[in-house]
């Protein structure tokens, strides 16, 4: 079926469609994936989604703007094919969840394994145009001056304890106070003794180079999700190095990834737990928004102390034993134990997991949104007016949330993201919430060029699916155009995203009860936007939450997470609201003033997240740009499965994904 948008043609197969709805786009594609090494044009060294496989491949094979030799109809996607986190949006996972997983009929059971036209805005890029891609994420240099900035960052910094990753391509300014992964692995954080990296997306040589010479034979734990072709694929990478073993994630529900992203790292002086937001892959510590708490080094308890010593305010080492619990996985224990002989106490944050089961009675309150809810009804203030305050949540993908916006995201979801106190506060929807995710032309403009789309692993088949959410895209514009033509069958040309004239008149005949209850539920969608740490260009792969004040000079709390927009990295209820549903792995931190020892119930929002003006005890430094930027009436959300070839990038390229 032939398709046109603002940036193109495309066709769009009935086999694409997606048959998942809790499907968020971010699971590794296992096809193929042993066929790698045959063919290195084809696609990474290691198991990843379909986008970042399309966009390895134009890093690779570019498609230069106005080539004669690329038809601007391009031919229909391929068929999803069956990954771990990958191919569509993904909201339980960094990366993407394929529309089209098979289902598994069966439980696996989890082994240890050891082995041996827009306003344009020119970009200065680096002057190693020279160098490929790859080779330009694959290098790190370290400025005389970062060695002493990072043990300053050690030794004092931010009580948050919340950084940004080092952006290769923006002015050094603004990577002062920002870490890459080499910076965290360095002797000057602790002498290391062993380490345990959770991920998605692992390319295990990569890793390998990232620790000190000294610390790459010192035992490595690397806990996954991936099953089949690319668990082979998995150990396959390792095999070279005797030291690396491997703890397999329980995925039992279909559709689930194993997405969050910690490391433990055990020091002669102590234990550091690292909880971020990238995959361990060189393109995502390269030129992405990617967020890290880096916990404080926690002492080692004297001997023959209690099994409660060491706990935090915040109970944040019960609650991270808790989490690797939940695994289920003899292989843990051993980190368990050694948490249980550390003293935590000195953490200010929340730990917010989710682990996937289905949980009832209060098991539900444990994981996932009912968790922040229950989190934020204990230990945030009520503020006077707070219905005025809105909700920000900012991802890089949106899984398929439900038929309209009543079914999750408007209610249960939306529900636990406007706790506050000890009250309950009615649906009536009065709250705003603002969506923040980016724009055709931010990718077009960034760092990275198109293919910094493949980390914004958005499908056409789940944008398909729920037209109501492309509604609000520019919902100021809109709202009175959709009423109107309910019953006058008028298409809003600016919607359309490719999607049929029968989906369209599906759509339109919504009641206007529904349009009226999601148009005080939702706030705009708005672009990615992060002038203030000199990100706007380095698309975004952090996923953060929080609740601003009206004029967005403050928040009454933030949480920084791997958990992207949907019902799998999230849950949802089922049963009457009895039952939560949770399909896979995820964990963040949540900020909160009261463990700060702030009594007003909010944080400051820093001016420049980097400068030092503020007082750093009372000043969040929020990553983008306040209040949000809102959709333009030609902005569209980034879709990464069909053509742009309109206009150039930052590279001179299109983006043709097949």
């Amino acid at each position: 079926m032939l398709q046109e948008g603002a940036h193109g043609k495309w066709t769009v197969s009935s086999s694409d469609e997606s048959t998942e709805e809790n499907s968020d786009g971010e699971k590794p594609s296992t096809s193929s994936v042993l066929d790698v090494a045959h063919d290195t044009t084809s696609g990474p060294q290691y198991p990843c989604s379909e986008a970042r496989k399309a966009a390895h491949k134009r890093k690779a094979s570019p498609l230069k703007f106005g080539d004669k030799s690329c038809s601007a109809e391009a031919p229909p996607p391929g068929k999803q094919r069956t990954s771990q986190e990958g191919s569509g949006w993904c909201l339980s996972s960094s990366d993407e969840e394929p529309e089209d997983q098979e289902k598994h009929s069966h439980k696996e059971t989890v082994k240890e394994e050891k082995t041996d036209e827009p306003k344009e805005h020119p970009l200065k890029l680096c002057k190693d145009d020279e160098l490929s891609e790859n080779q330009k994420a694959e290098e790190y240099y370290e400025a005389p001056s970062e060695t002493q900035d990072t043990w300053d960052l050690l030794n004092g910094g931010s009580p948050f304890r919340f950084f940004l990753t080092k952006v290769r391509g923006i002015h050094q300014s603004y990577n002062s106070g920002a870490l890459h992964i080499k910076d965290i692995l360095s002797p000057l954080f602790g002498t290391l003794v062993s380490s345990a990296q959770f991920n998605y997306c692992i390319d295990v040589a990569w890793l390998v180079r990232q620790y000190p010479q000294e610390f790459r034979k010192k035992p490595l734990l690397i806990v996954h999700g991936e099953k089949r072709e690319s668990k082979a694929e998995l150990l396959a990478q390792a095999r070279p190095y005797e030291n690396i073993s491997f703890c397999q994630a329980k995925l039992d529900i279909a559709f689930g990834t194993h997405h969050t992203k910690m490391m433990l790292l055990l020091y002669e002086e102590g234990l550091r737990v690292v909880i971020h937001t990238s995959n361990l892959i060189a393109d995502d510590w390269h030129q992405k928004t990617q967020g890290i708490w880096l916990s404080p080094l926690y002492p080692r308890l004297s001997q023959g102390t209690s099994g409660s010593a060491g706990e935090s305010e915040t109970n944040f080492k019960s609650d991270l034993i808790s989490y690797l619990m939940a695994y289920n996985s003899p292989t843990l224990k051993e980190w368990i134990d050694l948490i249980q002989e550390h003293d935590l106490s000195e953490t200010r944050v929340y730990l917010l997991g989710s682990t996937p089961g289905r949980y009832q009675g209060s098991d539900k309150e444990k994981w996932g949104h009912l968790r922040l809810r229950k989190l934020l009804k204990e230990h945030a203030l009520s503020i006077p007016a707070q219905e005025s305050w809105p909700v920000v949540g900012q991802f890089s993908s949106i899984g398929s949330m439900g038929a309209d916006g009543s079914k999750w995201l408007c209610s249960e979801f939306q529900e636990s993201l406007v706790a506050a106190g000890r009250s309950v506060m009615s649906l009536k929807c009065d709250v705003p919430v603002h969506l923040v995710y980016p724009t055709v032309n931010n990718v077009r403009q960034s760092l990275e060029g198109y293919p910094a789309g493949g980390s914004l692993p958005y499908s056409i088949q789940t944008a398909q699916k729920q037209l109501w959410l492309h509604s609000y895209f520019h919902l100021q514009k809109q709202t009175s155009v959709w009423l109107a033509s309910k019953s006058k069958g008028v298409v809003c040309s600016t919607c359309t995203y490719g999607v049929s004239t029968l989906a369209l008149q599906e759509y339109r005949t919504s009641s206007q009860k529904q349009f009226s209850f999601l148009h005080h539920s939702i706030g705009l969608f708005s672009k990615w936007s992060a002038e203030v740490s000199g990100r706007s260009h380095a698309m975004p792969h952090i996923k953060t939450y929080m609740r601003s004040s009206p004029d967005f000079q403050k928040i009454a709390w933030f949480l920084v997470t791997s958990a992207n927009l949907s019902k799998a990295a999230w849950g949802a209820l089922e049963k009457n609201g009895t039952q939560l549903m949770i399909r896979s792995y995820e964990l963040g931190v949540l900020f909160l003033p009261s463990a700060f020892g702030l009594d007003k119930g909010y944080f400051h929002v820093k001016g420049k997240m980097l400068s030092g003006s503020d007082n750093p005890a009372t000043y969040f430094p929020v990553p983008f740009d306040l209040p949000p930027e809102q959709y333009g009436s030609k902005d569209q959300p980034w879709i990464w499965n069909i053509p742009y070839t309109d206009a150039p990038d930052t590279h001179g390229n299109m983006w043709v994904p097949s």
